[in-house]
């Protein structure tokens, strides 16, 4: 483990504190109070899971899963079920290898969510990621419906050493995109990131203005790689689950951005996410700084979350 990585597992450690509590010693009782593995030993431990936010299918999912390891390997202590559970956890929380391919090449990252769960943030603090990686990235302020998104990306760029292109609080976002575009294009970006408005109460407005923007690059960037984040604030638990579906349906999204773990007990969301709607969370935030936003390893988090190393 190189000394970031260390930093962010302790970091990730520290920060599913509140999740660990809600969660793991719950379970942890339940292997030491139980002396038999029996039905209520099973309903004990779902009913944890649940409270924890790991959503119903998920949590069935998982403890179907530990059965049939329990019964395969004839296991009568419910002591040793735990590394067992970690397990089934993983399991359902593996989506296939997670891809970064807009690293990697020529790419547009639209990034969506509602207002206060951190999306300007998130955008900011990828740029600087992706900036310390040595990639050219220009920013796009895109979301002009709320008055302090602009001046606050730009904060971040300045940070971050990037390109920002903005628009008048009010303007058409699909402009805003357009003149991107050509920005990236004419520094010869590496990635344009695309801060963008979410507004779920109003879903077909933002259905069309993502067609516009969807467009606009289809046309002026079509050799640029696609993808498209979703930020969802953790601490909202099920609620985060229900954006995720609900933007799932007006846009493409191939990942979601996790923020604010460290400020939640429902840390169970990201089991959730993962297996009920089949995205992959790609990012999670734990902090405040740049460092605080990482790629998310389910076998880490899940490690992490139970303290161990398995």
């Amino acid at each position: 483990m190189g000394e970031e990585k260390k930093g962010f597992w302790s970091r990730l450690v520290a920060g599913l504190g509140k999740t660990r509590d809600n969660i793991v010693s719950g379970i942890d009782s339940i292997f030491s109070g139980f002396s038999s593995i029996d039905e209520d030993f099973y309903e004990e431990i779902e009913e944890i899971l649940i409270m924890g936010d790991t959503g119903v299918n998920a949590t069935e999912a998982i403890i179907e899963n530990l059965k049939q390891k329990v019964r395969e390997q004839h296991i009568k202590d419910p002591a040793e079920c735990k590394e067992l559970l970690i397990h089934s956890i993983k399991e359902q929380m593996d989506v296939g290898e997670t891809a970064y391919r807009f690293e990697q090449e020529k790419s547009v990252v639209l990034v969506i969510g509602v207002n206060g769960v951190g999306k300007t943030t998130s955008v900011g603090k990828l740029a600087g990621k992706l900036k310390d990686q040595g990639r050219r990235v220009v920013l796009a302020a895109a979301d002009t419906f709320r008055a302090a998104a602009g001046s606050q990306l730009q904060e971040w760029a300045n940070r971050a050493g990037v390109d920002m292109i903005g628009g008048q609080d009010g303007a058409d976002p699909a402009a805003v995109v357009y003149d991107a575009v050509a920005a990236a294009k004419a520094r010869n970006a590496d990635v344009l990131l695309c801060d963008t408005a979410g507004r779920l109460h109003n879903k077909k407005n933002l259905m069309e203005e993502l067609k516009k923007i969807n467009r606009i690059l289809a046309k002026e960037y079509p050799d640029a790689y696609r993808e498209t984040l979703v930020v969802l604030d953790a601490t909202t638990g099920q609620n985060a689950l229900s954006q995720a579906r609900e933007f799932s349906e007006v846009a493409d999204i191939t990942g979601i951005i996790l923020t604010k773990m460290d400020g939640t007990a429902k840390g169970g969301i990201a089991v959730a996410i993962h297996s009920e709607l089949g995205i992959p969370v790609k990012y999670i935030g734990v902090g405040e700084h740049v460092e605080d936003l990482q790629k998310f390893d389910a076998n880490e988090f899940v490690d992490a979350l139970f303290n161990v190393k398995i």
